[in-house]
């Protein structure tokens, strides 16, 4: 064995998308090691609270928890709403996308994705909670950005570039080109917004009460961002507490149910696309003219909201491949690769 081998180690430096459902670690030279709901499980006895659970095994706890253990999301709309949570969250986090090791070979570099509107204070809370949790060097890299890298744009060369990120907090559209962001706006519509709409409708026309996980699950089955073109679409039976007799039934809703409760959502996005349009110069417009839309994040995944999206813009839009995960991608190739200096900042 060579001397450099023996005495190599592997690097610990790693980018995080940290986002208001899913946390998702890149370890550098080794690509996406993690990637788990932004959750944590906290257990009072006597007055004094403690990590009951991080992750996947917080998020089925949700909805179901005894007095005492209280599950919590301290990412809302992309951004930290509970500092401490926060970073006893990235620094399990980060233990385990080292394979659990308490003691890292040394504090890694991080680079953390934030939303193009985060302000100043939200950007010092997620660099504060890195540092706190044991990163050498913090880098932000915005939303945007990282989807465009990771869903292979040329954000390097002078070629205009949309993209639209749709995450479980926002959404994100940008249009790209050398480097930077020539023009980024954001709406708090995102995966979240979509559960509440779902189960806000459930409510309203079944008198039917269901929890957070049961609208996710039906909106993963059932979302679609159009009424399907028989007028109905597919049935599924949901279950949960009728709010008049106070026990529990179950009833049964239709696909076109959920596609109108999900129209308001869906305009917001064409909106703020349209308006990002508007805004672009007439270059970089003709660029996109030819390339067409991209979309990432877990959003893009629902159905028809390309082709919506598409007949509101008359451009061709295309859904990037393994969506959810551009962001972390793009912001560990950005930490891995000089071609993409000047892409991160520090606060």
């Amino acid at each position: 064995m060579r001397l450099s081998q023996l005495f190599s180690r592997p690097s610990s430096d790693m980018a995080i998308d940290l986002g208001t459902v899913n946390t998702v670690v890149y370890l550098r030279d080794q690509g996406i090691v993690l990637n788990e709901p932004s959750v944590v499980a906290i257990e009072t006895i006597n007055g004094v609270s403690r990590v009951r659970a991080i992750g996947a095994e917080a998020k089925l706890m949700m909805g179901k928890t005894p007095d005492g253990i209280e599950t919590i999301r301290p990412m809302r709309d992309g951004v930290i709403a509970d500092l401490d949570v926060a970073e006893q969250m990235i620094k399990f986090f980060i233990d385990k996308a080292h394979g659990g090791r308490s003691r890292l070979p040394r504090r890694p570099e991080i680079a953390i994705c934030v939303p193009s509107g985060a302000t100043t204070v939200e950007r010092r809370a997620i660099r504060q909670a890195a540092t706190n949790a044991g990163a050498r060097k913090v880098s932000l890299i915005e939303e945007p950005m990282a989807a465009a890298i990771g869903a292979g744009l040329p954000v390097t060369e002078p070629v205009g570039a949309m993209i639209v990120d749709i995450g479980g907090g926002t959404t994100e559209v940008a249009i790209l080109s050398l480097r930077g962001l020539a023009y980024s706006t954001s709406a708090r519509v995102g995966g979240d917004k979509m559960d509440d709409a779902i189960a806000s409708m459930i409510r309203r026309k079944h008198n039917l009460m269901v929890g957070e996980a049961t609208a996710e699950r039906i909106k993963l089955a059932m979302g679609m961002a159009h009424i399907p073109d028989d007028g109905v679409g597919g049935i599924m039976r949901v279950k949960g507490r009728d709010l008049r007799a106070g026990v529990p039934v179950e009833i049964e809703v239709t696909q076109a149910d959920i596609a109108g409760s999900l129209a308001d959502l869906v305009g917001q996005v064409v909106e703020t696309v349209l308006t990002a349009l508007e805004k672009t110069e007439p270059e970089l417009a003709a660029d996109i003219c030819e390339h067409g839309i991209v979309m990432t994040g877990g959003g893009s995944l629902l159905a028809g909201i390309d082709r919506v999206l598409s007949e509101a813009t008359g451009l061709p839009v295309i859904v990037a491949d393994n969506a959810l995960a551009c962001v972390a991608l793009g912001a560990g190739r950005a930490l891995e690769d000089p071609a993409y200096d000047g892409v991160m900042t520090t606060v």
